[in-house]
């Protein structure tokens, strides 16, 4: 599973994770959907953030956007998508 940046915690945690199956180092802030200016604040800030999804493209959409940590997911079955087939093809 590849890592991302967990903000400016210097630390890195799977992109994507089953939701409640996952410890975070610090405090994340949490969306439900992507936020444009949540995100832009929280990137600016150094807060890692970390996003729900419970469909393909929404984990895809979620991972396109460099200010995500990590995409939290409902099912293990949506930690096993190809991404790299379904981003690149």
């Amino acid at each position: 599973m590849r890592q991302r940046w967990f903000g400016a915690t210097r630390q890195q945690v799977p992109q994507l994770a089953v939701e409640g199956e996952i410890e975070f180092p610090a405090e994340p802030l949490v969306l439900d959907e992507l936020d444009d200016v949540r995100l832009r604040t929280a990137h600016e800030e150094g807060t890692p953030v970390v996003v729900r999804a419970d469909t393909e493209e929404k984990v895809l959409e979620a991972l396109a956007r460099p200010e995500v940590a990590c995409v939290l997911v409902p099912t293990k079955e949506l930690t096993e998508i190809d991404l790299i087939g379904k981003t690149y093809g």
